[in-house]
């Protein structure tokens, strides 16, 4: 029985992470045409500000950071991987908890795990010795996981308003039982590993990652709120998926997947929080306006 326990639990975590991303994507494109998750791109300005908040900015504060503040090699290697890793799957679901754009979430979403295909091979191996990073081993999942479900989403709000409607209320409901679910079972698995960089003080490197990312993230968001807050938390979550399929891929250690687990989880659950105490946004006015908005 305590054998079969983590099977379980291993196997629920996977259904978490697949029906939230699936959802989540089939979701937005769904809600949202071409033409409206281009035309937030179109701002060059923003979009050249986004890559070098996420692929320069950020990469550099966490290697700096981690050249100051003594740690262990695994504990330096999870950090820098995550730094390293952009786009999170999770960008469009969040950016509608903190209220912001999602046509921007998706097209910036897009962007940044096109730039984290190249730019991770290319990095990565300059700052971790020894580690071997293939781009279509990123990108195939990320395809087949996001990419795809998007497309087909984008494709049924082309030919039929109504059937997309219909599955609006389906999906909003998987991707949110997907996310709750996966952060309990996370939670559960990792409360051990929590309490563990708590005692040590990791704990605080992960808290100075968020929000360095967060706030660097949202000062150069442009001029709007809704992109501000997009491009916040867009930078503050990292793309937990081709972190960790390069953690398994290439270090034994265990803390070094941990660190990855354990960053992402408190960015994920920094986010929610973040989401409940943000005021709605009034999108004739340019305001904001309190609303109380129930996950």
């Amino acid at each position: 029985m305590q054998e079969i326990i983590p099977i379980l639990v291993l196997v629920l975590d996977k259904i978490a992470f697949l029906a939230f991303v699936v959802a989540t994507m089939f979701g937005t494109g769904l809600k949202l045409t071409v033409k409206q998750i281009w035309e937030p791109l179109r701002n060059i300005r923003l979009v050249i500000l986004s890559l070098v908040t996420n692929f320069l900015f950020v990469p550099i504060f966490i290697y700096l950071l981690l050249q100051v503040v003594p740690v262990t090699e695994p504990v330096k290697d999870g950090f820098i991987i995550m730094a390293l890793a952009s786009g999170p799957p999770a960008l469009p679901k969040l950016a509608q908890i903190v209220k912001g754009n999602l046509a921007f979430s998706t097209g910036l979403m897009m962007i940044l795990m096109l730039g984290t295909v190249f730019y991770m091979p290319l990095v990565l191996p300059l700052v971790l010795q020894g580690v071997q990073v293939n781009s279509w081993d990123i990108a195939k999942p990320l395809i087949l996981m996001m990419i795809t479900p998007l497309g087909i989403g984008l494709f049924i709000k082309s030919k039929s308003e109504d059937i997309a409607l219909r599955f609006q209320a389906i999906t909003a409901k998987l991707s949110s039982f997907g996310l709750l679910l996966g952060l309990v079972v996370r939670l559960i698995v990792h409360f051990n590993e929590i309490i563990i960089l708590l005692k040590t003080g990791v704990i605080f490197i992960c808290a100075i990652f968020i929000i360095f990312s967060f706030t660097v993230g949202y000062l150069l968001g442009g001029p709007g709120i809704d992109t501000q807050r997009v491009l916040g938390v867009g930078t503050a979550q990292r793309n937990f998926a081709a972190a960790l399929l390069i953690g398994t891929s290439n270090f034994d250690d265990p803390n070094v997947i941990s660190i990855i687990m354990v960053t992402s989880l408190l960015m994920m659950v920094s986010v929610l929080i973040l989401g409940q105490k943000l005021p709605e946004i009034d999108k004739g006015q340019g305001t904001e306006v309190e609303q109380v908005e129930v996950l």
